[in-house]
């Protein structure tokens, strides 16, 4: 009997040792519970993480700076430079495959990513102006697009023809063409007239070598020039040519930048100048985002459009909701990394240069999973608050922010007997709704510029029901009323926060364990890569920290960062339990081992 004891001690040793891995990665003792829980849980990361396709409407600029942060946000597509100056920069027979290594592409396609190409920048052997300006129209526009002497349509046709073999069947033509000739930021030396013979040019040479490719208009900034799209469209229905090849262009592309109400009062505008032109086109947001100027790991001197990383975070969440809701097709972030960025440049990325995740890559993955599937939205706006409800079928996001600095107050109507609610943090915390409403406290925005006020709203959050927009039989959930009396059953308030690493806590006694923050790993080499022109400019002071409302009490539950499964209990979690039982089980059988082995020795 003694034998047998010895040997299920020893089991219990080895069941404790082959748990799992440690902190540092090797084998440890005495954590069966903790490792198994890890041991489970990664494959469940590496599962969500091949759940490729994404909804399709999610992209970043520049995916291929950092891959695997590209698949946990949940990015389905992207947005490269083909630099005509780089891929053929001193004569028509150059060709630099090395300007957009087959890698890049291989990656995104192996990854269910799609890429979108950008082509521009005249290399100074093809400029009909000044041979150092890449911004100028290249020779021989006129002339027929199997000319020899056009030389826009020779490259054109050479890049689709390579890239198209590659995978790449989508096509912006040109940037930003809509800022003036000698402007700060500018992308065109030409006329508007001439950028439209460029997409002719660009769009017929493209349909002949690849019929199915999809050619997008340049990228748009409307505050540079708020009359353009309108007389790009008077030159464009004027030819008449245009008609029977859709106007040349497939897609409305358009940049827009830190004003939160801007987002959907500019897709807004491009409806109507579409509609007054009888043009039927989708539109995209191909850049989009909020810089931050207040990063204490980036600091930034910027006289206007004072930033910090929380409301990054909140303009994300809150101009992809208001863009869904307008009805864009696709909405890109510009960037995902800030490559190659010097000290003191503005940052864009969801990644800082070292790649360490700021809070807007955070908020990035809820958009990705939780507004994932949308099939219509709807906007309300309060002079005190809005809120966007997306409807994606059997299941209902609801977003919400203050519109001031004041902290407001709303009883919400409930869909169904419980929502999850989560802050822009990616904490989570279950609400119930069996009184048919929800109480909800949203602390107030920064509001101190001069010119726009609260340019960027408050603190975000999501409020999600596994029920349709409109269940038969619910209020409408589209319009909370302002609190009166007694709140209704839950209240959640989230202190507004500027950390990097930001603790916030919900009241309900809610207390929310904040994502980690990624440690920074080793910066890329830099290659060139686009330079946004943001819509110009906000000044703010430090953000206000709205006092805490009571409410009763209830456990929230802390969600990863790489948001993909719904909520629900994890699938390492059923292991870990399996593990732990059966250590206890041999546990029991060993110690009574024990105890009849020292009864026969006595």
């Amino acid at each position: 009997m003694r034998g047998i004891g010895s040997r299920l001690i020893l089991v219990i040793v080895l069941l404790g040792v082959v748990t799992g891995p440690g902190e540092s990665g090797q084998l440890a003792w005495g954590q069966p519970f903790l490792s198994a829980r890890r041991a489970a849980a990664a494959p469940m990361q590496r599962q969500y993480a091949q759940e490729a396709p994404w909804d399709p409407r999610f992209g970043v600029v520049e995916a291929f700076w950092d891959t695997q942060a590209a698949v946990e946000g949940g990015a389905a597509w992207e947005r490269i430079l083909f630099m005509w100056s780089q891929l053929q920069p001193y004569g028509p027979d150059d060709w630099n495959t090395l300007h957009v290594p087959e890698e890049w592409l291989q990656s995104a396609a192996a990854q269910g990513r799609q890429v979108v190409g950008l082509l521009k920048n005249t290399p100074s052997w093809a400029a009909e102006g000044d041979p150092n300006l890449e911004a100028s129209p290249p020779r021989g526009l006129d002339l027929p697009i199997d000319d020899p002497g056009n030389l826009w349509a020779t490259f054109v046709r050479r890049v689709v023809s390579y890239y198209g073999a590659r995978g790449v069947h989508r096509w912006i033509i040109w940037n930003e063409p809509d800022i003036q000739p000698g402007v700060y930021g500018e992308e065109w030396h030409g006329t508007l007239e001439g950028y439209y013979r460029l997409l002719k040019v660009a769009y017929l040479v493209i349909k002949e070598v690849d019929p199915g490719a999809q050619v997008h208009l340049a990228g748009i900034t409307y505050h540079h020039d708020q009359t353009w799209l309108r007389r790009f469209l008077a030159v464009a229905t004027a030819d008449p040519e245009g008609p029977a090849h859709g106007f040349f262009f497939d897609v409305v592309s358009l940049h827009i930048y830190f004003k939160t109400d801007s987002v959907d009062d500019l897709v807004n505008q491009t409806w109507a100048a579409l509609n007054a032109y009888g043009v039927s086109k989708p539109i995209w947001i191909n850049e989009t985002n909020a810089s931050p100027d207040s990063d204490p790991l980036w600091p930034l001197v910027r006289p206007r459009f004072r930033v910090d990383l929380r409301e990054q975070a909140s303009f994300i969440l809150q101009a992809y909701a208001l863009a869904l809701a307008a009805g864009v097709q696709r909405i890109a972030v510009y960037r995902l990394v800030d490559a190659g960025l010097p000290p003191g440049g503005e940052p864009f990325g969801l990644l800082r240069p070292d790649h360490s995740r700021r809070p807007a890559f955070t908020a990035y993955s809820l958009v990705t999973r939780h507004y994932a599937g949308t099939r219509s939205g709807r906007t309300v706006r309060d002079p005190a608050w809005a809120q966007v409800t997306l409807d994606r079928g059997e299941r209902t996001t609801r977003v919400f922010w203050a519109r001031t600095q004041a902290e407001v107050s709303l009883s919400v109507p409930a869909l169904a007997a419980q929502g999850t609610l989560i802050d822009q943090e990616g904490n989570v915390a279950t609400l119930d709704g069996t009184s048919g409403y929800y109480a909800l406290t949203l602390p107030g925005a920064r509001c101190v510029d001069e010119v726009d006020g609260c340019f960027i709203g408050g603190p975000t959050y999501l409020l999600v029901e596994e029920a349709p927009a409109g269940a038969a039989g619910t209020p409408q959930p589209d319009e909370p009323t302002p609190m009166v009396g007694t709140p209704a059953t839950v209240s959640a308030t989230a202190a507004a926060a500027a950390t990097l690493a930001p603790t916030p806590t919900l009241t309900a006694t809610l207390t929310m364990t904040p994502t980690d923050t990624p440690s920074p790993t080793a910066s890329p080499t830099p290659r060139p890569s686009a330079t946004a022109t943001p819509s110009r400019t906000p000044t703010v002071t430090p953000s206000v920290t709205p006092s805490a409302t009571p409410a009763p009490s209830f456990s929230p539950t802390p969600e990863p960062t790489p948001t993909r499964p719904e909520p629900g209990r994890p699938a390492g979690d059923t292991a870990m339990l399996v593990v732990a039982g059966l250590a206890s089980l041999v546990g029991l059988i060993a110690a009574a081992a024990l105890v009849l082995s020292r009864r026969q020795t006595a």
